[in-house]
């Protein structure tokens, strides 16, 4: 059209204000047909010819090895190779890396993403708003399980070792978790673990919890009751079937899943539940968290 208007006779300021652009676009159009025809009107890349600044392949390739070796975002893998982070997330995408969300956390394949929340909240102060969970893992017999030995050992289904069960409590603002592994998820083993959580977050600055956000499972619904009255604590429900509305705690689940219930080979059960403890120090004091701009929940807490 501006080359037809050119022909036509109009001025090139008249062709820029007819069309919304600039003298110097019109004036770039325009000389490139007159150099070129009709080939000069193809659009071309607006790419520079040389990116001084650019990662060498080098840096690339330790980047894309990092994140298939270890599964973590930008924030942390930034500063283990001492590239800043918005480097790495744009060679992740510039390599078409999937997002970690669109992963299996276990085998690390691309699995359809589940369904999230529509919108994203967090409360504006420690305690306003607390999350809990139960994530039920396999207990690891002695010697090891298919890990150490691979799946060919013969499993017993009927008098296997059973299962662990991980609970967990989780600060809506601060992201601050505490966990213990026990063997049951029964109304009088969560009560006796919201005590304890409860004692655990005091230790951490957070000395009043308002309200406690929980599925809807039968442990939860009737057996925390006294606890909560005790604290001074309100029960809140996530809708039935919907447990991407305790997104948080049950990224908590995942995060534990991948870093440290299934990070490393662990030979028996009770290395792996002592194992929990010093993960969860680095968790809280030192892991950085993409939510909290690159920083550890504790940052978010004041001195205690």
């Amino acid at each position: 059209m501006i080359v037809q208007r050119h022909q036509a006779g109009w001025k090139q300021a008249h062709i820029a204000t007819a069309m919304g652009v600039s003298r110097k676009c019109v004036k770039t159009w325009i000389d490139r047909y007159a150099a070129e025809g009709e080939v000069g009107l193809t659009t071309r890349s607006s790419r520079p010819h040389t990116m001084p600044t650019k990662s060498s392949d080098e840096i690339e390739q330790k980047v894309l090895a990092a994140r298939a070796e270890l599964r973590d975002g930008p924030d942390v893998l930034g500063p283990k190779l001492g590239v800043p982070p918005r480097t790495v997330s744009r060679i992740l995408r510039r390599h078409r890396v999937p997002y970690l969300r669109e992963l299996d956390p276990i085998t690390g394949e691309v699995i359809r993403s589940s369904k999230q929340t529509a919108v994203r909240y967090e409360r504006d102060r420690p305690g306003e708003l607390v999350h809990m969970d139960v994530k039920k893992i396999g207990r690891i017999p002695d010697g090891g399980g298919w890990r150490v030995h691979g799946r060919a050992i013969p499993r017993d289904r009927v008098n296997g070792p059973g299962y662990d069960y991980v609970h967990s409590l989780v600060d809506d603002h601060s992201r601050l978790a505490y966990s213990e592994v026990l063997r049951d998820e029964k109304g009088t083993t969560c009560a006796a673990f919201l005590e304890r959580a409860i004692a655990n977050f005091a230790d951490h600055g957070i000395t009043r919890i308002e309200r406690l956000m929980t599925d809807n499972a039968w442990a939860y619904r009737y057996s925390l009751r006294t606890v909560c009255a005790e604290h001074g604590i309100v029960q809140k429900f996530i809708r039935p079937h919907c447990p991407w509305q305790n997104g948080k705690v049950e990224r908590l689940n995942r995060t534990l899943a991948t870093e440290w219930a299934y990070r490393q080979v662990f030979t028996s059960n009770d290395e792996r539940a002592a194992a929990l403890a010093p993960w969860l120090e680095h968790y809280n004091t030192e892991r950085r968290h993409s939510a909290l701009g690159g920083k550890p929940p504790i940052s978010r807490l004041l001195p205690t």
